[in-house]
């Protein structure tokens, strides 16, 4: 079907009736469905299989990756503590508001603030659910997603370790032990409920970035995502960083938008940009970190994305 908008090839004006106008948006409607009905077909079974494997994760396995993580406290691995620590942040299937009071009673058993941080920092950005979302653009931009993910990771924890020596980065007080809502006795029972509550969170952002990519493939001339976002040029990068502020509500969500763009033109540079700043700046992920940093630490760490999101797309351009 030819992307086209109706409304753009025959403006309304003041002649137009009624029934003219309910016909082309009617036809508006058709295209619209049609670039949605693609989309989901495209991404509903790695939205499916996302959900199962997360929530398998959530229910038989987040107690043994934390347990890793804690005795990891009382080890003596100096500074390559953060290789593993970043691994177990993307296997973690915590959310931030998870993360941290977790990540407080690592920090109260001993554990180092770079550690912390290579774990949080690739917490935030990744986890086996949107590992498997993330297939759906492509073996290629897995891979840059989840090597660029590990390595900021690392960066956070090597800085850390550089810059802030001995004195502590994060502020725990006011968290304590995070509270789990797999409790039923019953591991079948457990994990149905699981994935309920992982439909309930993921589903409406899932269908909205869909809706939202429909709309793109739609409206917006495939010349200006090329020439926005294609190419080699940071500028294309450095846009792609700056809308993942605003935009990224939640993983799965962007995952139909990310395929559209790229389909589009958008270079995989802007796209591994998008994938960091995206998740690193989610307003809910923000309010949490504002309150564990400080405000010094705060503008520290956005900083500090921003800088490596763009760095990052760069290079992955260059080398692509």
């Amino acid at each position: 079907m030819e992307s086209k908008s109706v409304l753009a090839a025959a403006p309304i004006g003041w002649g137009t009736s009624m029934s003219e106008i309910l016909d082309m948006l009617h036809r508006e409607f058709i295209y619209i469905r049609y670039y949605f009905d693609v989309q989901l077909r495209q991404v509903f079974g790695y939205w499916v299989i996302g959900i199962l494997l997360g929530s398998c994760v959530s229910v038989f396995l987040k107690d043994k990756i934390h347990g890793l993580l804690r005795s990891m406290s009382r080890s003596r691995m100096g500074l390559w503590g953060i290789v593993p620590a970043s691994l177990l942040g993307i296997a973690s299937p915590l959310c931030m508001y998870g993360t941290i009071p977790l990540s407080a009673s690592f920090s109260r058993s001993g554990m180092r603030d770079e550690w912390l941080a290579s774990f949080m920092m690739c917490s935030i950005l990744l986890n086996p659910q949107l590992i498997v979302y993330s297939t759906a653009l492509g073996t290629t931009a897995l891979i840059i997603r989840i090597a660029s993910c590990f390595l900021c990771g690392i960066a956070a924890g090597l800085l850390l370790c550089v810059f802030q020596k001995e004195k502590s980065f994060f502020r725990f007080d006011c968290f304590d032990e995070p509270i789990s809502h797999d409790t039923d006795p019953n591991p079948v029972r457990r994990l149905l409920k699981n994935i309920g509550r992982n439909i309930k969170t993921t589903g409406p952002y899932f269908l909205l970035g869909i809706l939202l990519s429909a709309l793109f493939q739609h409206y917006v001339p495939e010349e200006l995502m090329t020439g926005v976002f294609g190419g080699n040029e940071a500028f294309g990068v450095l846009m792609a960083a700056t809308i993942g502020v605003p935009l990224y509500a939640c993983g799965g969500g962007t995952i139909p938008l990310l395929q559209a763009w790229l389909m589009d033109g958008m270079s995989m540079g802007s796209a591994a940009a998008f994938m960091i700043t995206g998740p690193s700046t989610k307003i809910t992920n923000l309010g949490a970190l504002k309150i564990v940093l400080g405000l010094k630490h705060f503008i520290i760490y956005i900083v500090f994305v921003m800088a490596f999101s763009l760095i990052t797309g760069i290079a992955v351009n260059l080398l692509n």
